[in-house]
């Protein structure tokens, strides 16, 4: 079909107007986060916001883009960030479910959100750990003793490898594992750009992601 025939292809004008409108603030976020990194210009961002003041919709038009701020707020308001940082991430699930996490001294805040939606479809108790603190402690201090690195908290990559571990001791894990594949194509928010070890989970997990252009660590050089 050519392009000038596409609109014949249209059966819902309203559906297609909306998946438009949601790709244009999808961009709109991307470019501001390589705005950030110095990849592309400023006039670029302001292309995208004028398209978004001309269709009358904001960030938060983006159903999972309030409740991820609101989770990094709620985060700072009850201290559970690390080493001030407090950074938020929603996800919203195939049936409408928006589904929040937080950082913490042992998760990132993208971890954290995954582990909650797997719990939440797998119908796991919040309280419940999938994790035993055993696996997590022997993580953390390979990442600080051995490794060198400046904090134990685990990005998205680690979390997942060791969610697979406890699944051989823990049937909670395993059943959530099992629900993973149910996040390929949701939409997913987060207050900080992603660090390599998250976007590399996330990408792995499929699920189409946004992020505010800000950094979720002070660390940014290497002396």
């Amino acid at each position: 079909m050519g392009v000038n025939r596409a609109g014949f292809g249209i059966s819902d004008d309203g559906v297609v107007r909306e998946a438009a409108t949601q790709e244009i603030i999808r961009r709109y976020f991307r470019y501001q986060c390589e705005y950030a990194m110095g990849l592309v210009e400023k006039d670029t961002v302001e292309r995208l916001r004028l398209f978004m003041e001309d269709l009358q919709v904001s960030e938060e038009s983006r159903k999972v883009v309030r409740p991820a701020r609101e989770a990094a707020q709620e985060a700072q308001r009850t201290g559970k960030g690390h080493v001030g940082i407090f950074c938020g991430a929603a996800i919203e699930l195939a049936d409408g479910t928006i589904v929040t996490g937080k950082n913490s001294p042992l998760l990132h805040a993208s971890s954290s959100l995954i582990l909650n939606a797997a719990k939440h479809l797998a119908g796991i108790p919040d309280s419940m750990h999938l994790m035993p603190p055993s696996i997590t402690e022997s993580l953390g201090r390979l990442k600080k003793e051995v490794l060198k690195g400046r904090e134990v908290s685990l990005n998205l990559d680690e979390t997942l490898i060791a969610l697979g571990i406890s699944t051989t001791i823990n049937p909670a894990a395993q059943a959530a594992v099992e629900k993973l594949p149910e996040l390929r194509n949701c939409e997913m928010h987060i207050t900080h750009m992603p660090t390599p070890g998250d976007e590399a989970g996330l990408r792995k997990l499929g699920v189409n992601l946004t992020s505010d252009p800000g950094y979720s660590t002070s660390a940014l050089f290497v002396s």
